[in-house]
Formats: C-alpha cells, sequence, structure tokens
C-alpha cells in the first residue's frame, strides 16, 4: 500500500444507479496519489448485479457488504444504521461519501454524524418541494449534517443558501452520473440493442415507470396505461419491466388489457449499456426517474416525467424534459407538444464529464488541505 494515500474515504452505494453516480468518483480517487478509497454495498449480494453494473462500470468488487433488505422505511433505515456503524468503529475513516436521496444516504450519514466522522453529500440541495416524497426527507435531513455538499447545478446551490447554508460548505461541481456517460458512450451500439422490425432509431418510445405512486395505486397507474395505450397506436412503445411491476399489474388485474396493446413491447431489465443505447436511439422517453431526467438532457433525448413534481428543475428549463404530471390528458398534451415544439435544449454548467476530478481537487484543497502522513488503519 502506497503509504501516501492516507486519505481514507468510505463511498456508500445502494441503489443500482447509485453506482452510475460513484464509478468516476472510485477512479478519480484511485489515480490520486493521496486517496484510499473504499466502496460499501449496502445491499446483501452484489453478484445479481454485477454483469449489469459492475461489469459494465468497471467498478472494483465492494470492500464491505453490510447485507441490508427491505421492509418499512423505518426498519430498512435502522437495518442500514446498526450495519454500518461498527465498519465505522473499527476502521479509521477520514470521511465517508454518500449519492443522492435513498434510505441508505441518510442512515450512514446518521451513524457518521454521531461519530464524528466528515460527510460528503454528492447532489446536495435538489428540492422537490414536496415533504410527502421520502427521498426529499432524506436529502434536507442529509444536507443537514453533512459537512461538505457538492451540487450539480447553480438551483441546488440556490437552494442551499435559501436555507441558511454557508457558502463555504458548498461546491458546484457538476454531475457525476454524466462523467459515467460519456465515459460509457463510445460502447453504445448506433442502434437500438434489441431486435425487432419496428424499433428503429428515433421510431419508438422507452418507458421506464417505478414509482409507487404510480404504480401501486390503481386509479394512477390505469391513467397512465390509458395514455400509453393511445400513444403506442402512433408510435412504438418499448418497456424494460421491472417484477416488481409486472406483480402490480397481475394484482390489478389488467394483464389482458396491457396485452392488446399490440404496439408495445416488454424487455427483461437491461444492462445500463443497453438502456442507455436505448435512450439515445428513443424519439422520446416516458419515465419517473429523476436519473433518466439527467441523462436525457445530457442525450437531447425528449422526455415526459410521469409526476407532479420533480427535484431536478434544470432538467426542465435547461433540458428536454417536460413535467407531465400522472393524468391521461396531460401526458397526451406533453406526447403531441414534442412534434409541435422542438426542444433546443442547453447543456447544463459543468455537465462536461469533468466532476470527479473537480471533487478529488476540491477534496484536496479544502477538505484535506493537511494530509495524514500514516499508514492507513482498514481492518474491514
Amino acid at each position: 500500500m502506497n503509504k501516501y494515500k492516507c486519505i481514507r474515504v468510505l463511498n456508500v452505494v445502494d441503489t443500482q444507479r447509485n453506482f452510475t453516480k460513484i464509478a468516476p468518483l472510485l477512479s478519480a480517487m484511485h489515480k490520486s496519489d493521496q486517496f484510499y478509497p473504499l466502496l460499501a454495498y449496502v445491499g446483501q449480494h452484489y453478484d445479481e448485479i454485477s454483469s449489469v453494473f459492475f461489469d459494465d462500470l468497471k467498478i472494483k468488487k465492494p470492500d464491505i457488504l453490510l447485507g441490508c433488505t427491505g421492509g418499512s422505511h423505518a426498519e430498512y433505515t435502522a437495518k442500514i444504521m446498526l450495519a454500518f456503524e461498527p465498519i465505522l468503529l473499527k476502521n479509521s475513516i477520514d470521511l465517508i461519501v454518500v449519492e443522492g436521496d435513498v434510505n441508505a444516504t441518510l442512515a450512514c450519514s446518521l451513524v457518521a454524524s454521531k461519530l464524528h466522522v466528515p460527510i460528503a453529500h454528492i447532489e446536495a440541495g435538489l428540492r422537490s418541494f414536496d415533504h410527502k416524497m421520502p427521498k426529499e426527507i432524506n436529502r434536507i435531513l442529509t444536507d443537514k449534517i453533512s459537512d461538505y455538499l457538492f451540487t450539480t447545478c447553480e438551483d441546488a446551490k440556490q437552494n442551499l443558501l435559501k436555507e441558511g447554508f454557508s457558502s463555504d460548505k458548498i461546491f458546484f461541481v457538476g454531475n457525476l452520473m454524466i462523467d459515467t456517460l460519456y465515459n460509457i458512450w463510445p460502447k453504445t451500439t448506433s442502434a437500438p440493442p434489441i431486435h425487432t422490425k419496428s424499433c428503429c432509431p428515433n421510431k419508438y418510445g422507452l418507458i421506464t415507470l417505478h414509482y409507487p405512486l404510480n404504480i401501486d395505486i390503481p386509479n394512477n397507474f390505469h391513467a397512465i396505461l390509458k395514455a400509453l395505450d393511445t400513444i403506442q397506436k402512433e408510435l412504438p412503445l418499448i418497456w424494460p419491466i421491472h417484477p416488481n411491476v409486472r406483480n402490480a399489474m397481475k394484482i390489478q388485474g389488467i394483464e389482458q388489457w396491457i396485452q392488446s396493446m399490440k404496439n408495445l413491447t416488454f424487455l427483461d431489465p437491461l444492462s445500463y449499456i443497453d438502456n442507455l443505447s436505448l435512450m439515445k436511439n428513443a424519439h422520446v422517453v416516458i419515465t419517473d426517474s429523476g436519473s433518466i431526467q439527467e441523462e436525457t438532457t445530457a442525450l437531447g433525448v425528449p422526455c415526459l416525467t410521469v409526476r407532479q413534481n420533480t427535484e431536478h428543475s434544470v432538467t426542465i428549463t435547461q433540458g428536454t424534459n417536460q413535467l407531465v404530471g400522472i393524468d391521461t390528458d396531460g401526458i397526451l398534451k406533453g406526447f403531441y407538444n414534442i412534434s409541435k415544439t422542438p426542444f433546443q435544449p442547453t447543456p447544463p454548467s459543468l455537465w462536461d464529464g469533468q466532476t470527479a476530478p473537480r471533487i478529488v481537487k476540491i477534496l484536496k484543497e479544502h477538505c484535506f488541505p493537511i494530509i495524514p502522513h500514516k499508514e492507513p488503519k482498514v481492518l474491514l
């Protein structure tokens, strides 16, 4: 071990999407002569997603598996805290890095804060202003106890300043996920990665839906599907579908209706590279995912966000994103608006593929100006 790599950074990841955010930062830290980066995965088995994310993104195997699985928000958060506390107690960690707004982000931050381990929050300051969303609570509380706040856009910085945060804690660095998108771009195909006659570039729509509010409430799900039924008669639709969504369709007794949609093609969940290939070749993406709102903005692909609000407002003001709600008429209006009003997106500032090096530079110069020249005590 290089004796100068003495800044021990524990990067915590939970959801698959957060791997796309941490990958470039891990790479930049490994290239540095000062950082000793570690990766903690909150789930039980990384093998089940290794071919989809670890292999595609060239991420090393996690140093730590916390082995936590679901339950209610309270149960899952408590499980993570109980599993994470011994890691920090037994190991000398100089900084933890948490991503986004999932339960693990808040849980690990709470543990670190009480043990006086500094916290860096990636994607700080994003706000939907909807306190009924668990992720909004996670975002707000994580920001409150973090020592370093790295933001993806100017809007996020302004949100933090309005909430009374010191500007000394806020660092506008850009979007790590766009670093990954640019890194992976050469590996994507110039045509959709599935073989159907109707799936030609710019001649199909891509669907990604997973929010419980949209899927588990029958009235909402039916309103969305009614819009999709109309759209698929004019444009073939492709839907890489999660098993939980299939199960919701079965429970709600709507499988026969969906099967009658002749231009709607279901796929099993795809690798990151294949999903990106589908996205960049789509005429429109219909989603409730925050990450995909950002990726479509970077790709210049029209996006219809099936939600009442979004924490990624920059994708609307500068990107290709329309917030269309969860009612049939709103979704259809957004769809027809694509051809009536061509999008002219302006890439958000610092979404240039260089966010990870900026974060590492800031950590060196502002967070650790004095390097602890000692052998890292990492037991794990």
